[in-house]
């Protein structure tokens, strides 16, 4: 509209033929380009098709299929029953309810959902150049009341494309500063961040304080140790020290409001919205995510988490291996990030991180595999438990490490993470190995609801497949 009405004042100050054929002629090439951009854009950007849809549920029966339940023996030329988003039914001797709607899966296999327990998953669309779209950070360092759950965006894109992989549920998780935020465990199908919700408020994320820099992950890294070392030290203790102090005045302030609960004649204190957040976690009800990567940050993580009385989860781990009987004696699980990472040190050998979760898993040491990626490339998952698997780990515990392990380290191995009656029914039928890079998807179940398998991969495919 703003350029039809310029051009007409532009035709009638000149007055002249020449413009106004001019304008004419621009006029029918911008429609044929808006009509066709129109056109592009409803095939590659139909959200209503593509992203965050409520599809609905049903009653479904999956037959004749390969069932790989990775809590218990795999079942050949099984049944599964899916009513009311769960799993109803399941073995080979299973009855199909009437109405049900019938999926013939003979010679096809049956997966639980992939999991990943450490992403940004919806926090971030444009990780470069588009600053808009990401929203990871709180501006501070110390942010418990930060809930990734409130800023997920459910029509984010990465969603379908990791979700047609056969990755059914992910960590959302904040970052940033010393104490992120909470993060949300969500189902990748939802029209709104609490619909895809599994557990809102699934973790409390920490940053453990760093002496002296360090890095590492994809490439060889000198650290980068500033000029006086014991200033670096006394810093990262500073920073323990403001993360210890807000933690034991949650507990304090918790104690003061449950004290005010039961006798209300007590002074009631203020309501703090940044503490309250912390109570589930100082009291030990909910789990406290580390990162920490370097044997000296995962011990001191550990130590801390003691003196406090919380619950940790180590993420991250690039030295987990190292101190694996360490890990183990103290039953602290980890979430390994770096599988694909080169090593951090030049004098590593070059599959350290890719056998990192066989050293784990020989030491009896709970952990699961992760992209640790905060949303384009978590469809990569199921290629990080493969590279573990080419490099010592049992296939068999490669599957769990992205399906039941997961489920367990975040609680929530009650409804995800293996093919089991009363649970949810994220489900995955392929056409080959899970974690093989040709196997390809052939259904795909959330929360009892069957997915399209179409993303935006898939639609600029079809887009321009064709293309001459």
């Amino acid at each position: 509209m703003r350029r039809s009405g310029d051009g007409e004042r532009w035709s009638h100050g000149d007055g002249g033929t020449g413009r106004q054929g001019s304008l004419a002629l621009f006029l029918s090439i911008a429609l044929v380009l808006s009509s066709s951009a129109q056109s592009f854009a409803q095939q590659i950007s139909e959200s209503t098709r593509q992203h965050g849809v409520s599809f609905p549920r049903g009653t479904y029966a999956i037959r004749n299929a390969h069932i790989v339940t990775v809590s218990g023996a795999d079942i050949d030329n099984g049944t599964i029953v899916i009513r009311d988003g769960k799993i109803e039914a399941v073995g080979a001797g299973v009855t199909v309810p009437s109405g049900a709607q019938i999926i013939d899966a003979a010679g096809l296999r049956v997966y639980p959902g992939m999991i990943d327990a450490a992403t940004s998953m919806g926090l971030v669309e444009v990780g470069q150049g588009a600053s808009g779209t990401v929203d990871t950070t709180e501006v501070g360092d110390l942010n418990p009341n930060v809930k990734a759950i409130i800023g997920i965006n459910p029509h984010s894109a990465h969603i379908a494309v990791t979700r047609v992989d056969g990755v059914t549920n992910a960590v959302s998780m904040p970052l940033g500063g010393l104490i992120s935020g909470q993060a949300a465990i969500v189902n990748l199908v939802g029209t709104t961040p609490l619909e895809m919700a599994v557990v809102p408020y699934a973790a409390l994320v920490i940053n453990y304080p760093r002496a002296g820099g360090g890095g590492g992950g994809g490439g060889f890294f000198v650290p980068d140790q500033p000029p006086n070392l014991t200033e670096a030290l006394a810093q990262a203790n500073r920073q323990l020290n403001q993360i210890r102090k807000m933690l034991s005045d949650a507990e304090v302030y918790g104690r003061a409001q449950e004290a005010y609960a039961k006798d209300k004649s007590l002074p009631r204190s203020d309501q703090n919205v940044v503490l309250e957040p912390l109570v589930p976690y100082v009291r030990g009800e909910r789990s406290v995510i580390f990162r920490a990567d370097r044997e000296t940050d995962i011990r001191g993580a550990i130590r801390f988490a003691e003196e406090m009385k919380l619950k940790p989860i180590i993420l991250g781990g690039n030295d987990a291996g190292k101190i694996a009987s360490f890990l183990k004696d103290k039953n602290i699980p980890v979430i390994l990030t770096g599988i694909l990472d080169l090593p951090a040190r030049e004098d590593d050998f070059y599959d350290v991180l890719y056998e990192n979760a066989a050293k784990l898993q020989q030491a009896g040491v709970r952990f699961c595999i992760s992209s640790g990626d905060n949303g384009a490339n978590v469809r990569n998952l199921p290629y990080y438990a493969g590279m573990a698997a080419a490099f010592g780990l049992p296939k068999t515990e490669a599957l769990k490490a992205v399906t039941l392990y997961p489920a367990q380290i975040m609680n929530v191995a009650d409804r995800l993470g293996s093919i089991e009656a009363g649970k949810m029914a994220n489900l995955v039928v392929t056409d080959g190995d899970l974690l093989e890079t040709r196997t390809g998807v052939r259904h795909l179940f959330i929360d009892g609801r069957q997915i399209p398998l179409h993303s935006r991969h898939t639609d600029l495919n079809d887009a321009f497949k064709n293309r001459r």
